[in-house]
């Protein structure tokens, strides 16, 4: 058994190491299946048996299913892709949610929302568009690193438009029908553009032309603009001044508090299906907001580090020392 908790420990070291995870993964395999006959579980497929996920084929094997069984969850409750169902309703994620939702219900225009990496931007987008019912056709742009003919076909295809072969102003054109044909079909049209701190000054240019289709009485497109603190900087240009007096609805989305970091971890858990295991103590916590500054994605990374730091020794309570270990992981001292 020692011989086996000997590996993972390499195991847990050396996982971001592609070549290294195989070669250790293959070694505790071998150590789990010749110590079955001494192990407090029977089976290699028993629930109690923290090994049975790595019997699957290797090109399935994720880190999470390490410790999953262990800890009982249904999920992995760190993962860092955005997720909408995991969002975590603290005030400011609320007052940011509920601000980019003014903004379209009322037809501001354009809403800018700002925030640090990693500090939910991307979340919030998609929780809002799973609020956005039917009444609303959307685009969402993900890489707006283009220049200007690139991104407008990439916004008339993201709108279900066809415009392979046509030039930016017959293009233009194009997104101007779709916007009149939305419009007398009742519905409103939103543009969503994700890390629009990327965007040159040409390029906001070109998103501010495509607002200016409008009626006497309403805008025909609603513009959300999701960027890093950079955006703002950005639109200070003198050459955007147009720009930015038209942008009506703002919010910057802070980190998280150390109190909030603390509910967001046993938020997350919950969702997973936690049944109650694993706990972060106190101090544990106070390390994670104090490494991450309340940044979720950090927080995130750190937690799921220090979820595997607490399987590889078998306890159910992730204390200071365990996140410790699970920070040295994530800066690369492996050995420390």
């Amino acid at each position: 058994m020692q011989r086996v908790r000997a590996v993972l420990a390499v195991f847990f070291a050396c996982e971001t190491n592609p070549k290294l995870r195989l070669r250790w993964l293959a070694l505790a395999e071998e150590e789990a299946a010749s110590s079955q006959k001494n192990l407090p579980w029977d089976g290699a497929n028993s629930p109690g048996n923290p090994f049975s996920c790595l019997s699957l084929p290797r090109d399935s094997v994720k880190k999470a299913f390490v410790y999953l069984e262990f800890y009982g969850l249904k999920a992995a409750p760190f993962d860092i892709t955005p997720n909408p169902r995991f969002l975590f309703h603290s005030t400011k994620h609320r007052e940011a949610f509920n601000h980019l939702l003014y903004g379209i219900r009322e037809r501001k225009g354009f809403v800018q929302l700002t925030g640090e990496v990693g500090a939910g931007k991307t979340t919030l987008c998609r929780a809002l568009l799973e609020q956005l019912d039917g009444h609303y056709s959307t685009a969402l742009i993900l890489n707006p690193v283009l220049n200007a003919d690139e991104l407008m076909r990439a916004i008339a295809t993201e709108f279900g438009l066809n415009v392979r072969g046509l030039d930016r102003s017959d293009t233009n054109a194009a997104i101007g029908d779709f916007l009149l044909r939305q419009t007398q079909a009742g519905k409103d049209t939103v543009l969503i553009i994700d890390e629009a701190q990327n965007l040159t000054e040409d390029l906001l240019e070109q998103v501010r032309l495509i607002s200016n289709i409008e009626t006497d009485d309403r805008k025909l497109l609603q513009i959300v603009l999701l960027g890093q603190p950079e955006l703002r900087d950005r639109l200070n240009s003198h050459k955007l001044k147009q720009l930015r007096q038209r942008i009506t609805v703002r919010y910057h989305l802070k980190p998280l508090t150390r109190n909030e970091v603390g509910q967001y971890i046993h938020h997350r858990l919950a969702l997973a299906g936690s049944p109650g295991v694993p706990t972060f103590t106190g101090p544990a916590i106070w390390r994670v907001f104090r490494y991450s500054q309340g940044i979720p994605r950090l927080v995130n990374a750190l937690c799921d580090k220090a979820l595997l730091a607490g399987f590889v020794e078998r306890s159910y309570r992730i204390n200071f020392r365990m996140v410790g270990r699970a920070i040295r992981e994530l800066e690369g001292d492996i050995h420390a």
